[in-house]
């Protein structure tokens, strides 16, 4: 796993979740792939926080961003009623492409459950890959005092 120091100065969200029923597997822990559900919704909790990087804004703007890399590391399981925190920090890059790092830490006594990150690429109406970052991604860049 390639791992990334992390930004010293970076936007940050923190989300609560609830683990329901549905999300655990036969033996009463979350099962592994809903992690990963964690961190989209960790990344759609930062999308509204931070205006303009959201889904249906970068769709509104012409563009889709796919992920094309993710990491996950577990660390300690959940289970049913469990809440936990899920932090997203953006990292700022000059490359057309929005990459975060993720930390999934137990809300009753802060322990990490998870950690992770996940690079997204931009990719025209056309399905063609964006190398330069697209405007609306450099004005919200701007918007937030990013890179």
């Amino acid at each position: 796993m390639v791992r990334r120091k992390k930004s010293e100065a970076s936007l940050v969200n923190k989300t609560s979740l609830r683990v329901r029923f549905s999300e655990v597997d036969s033996m009463q822990i979350v099962w592994h792939g809903e992690y990963v559900r964690y961190f989209e919704d960790g990344r759609e909790a930062f999308g509204r926080e931070f205006a303009g990087l959201g889904y249906m804004d970068i769709y509104a703007s012409g563009y889709t961003a796919p992920i094309v890399e993710l990491h996950l590391q577990y660390r300690k399981p959940l289970k049913v009623n469990d809440t936990a925190v899920v932090e997203t920090r953006y990292i700022a890059t000059e490359a057309a492409k929005v990459c975060f790092e993720y930390t999934i830490r137990s809300a009753t006594d802060g322990e990490v459950v998870a950690e992770g990150s996940s690079t997204q690429v931009f990719l025209d109406s056309r399905g063609e890959l964006q190398l330069l970052a697209p405007e609306f991604y450099r004005k919200w860049k701007e918007r937030w005092e990013v890179k």
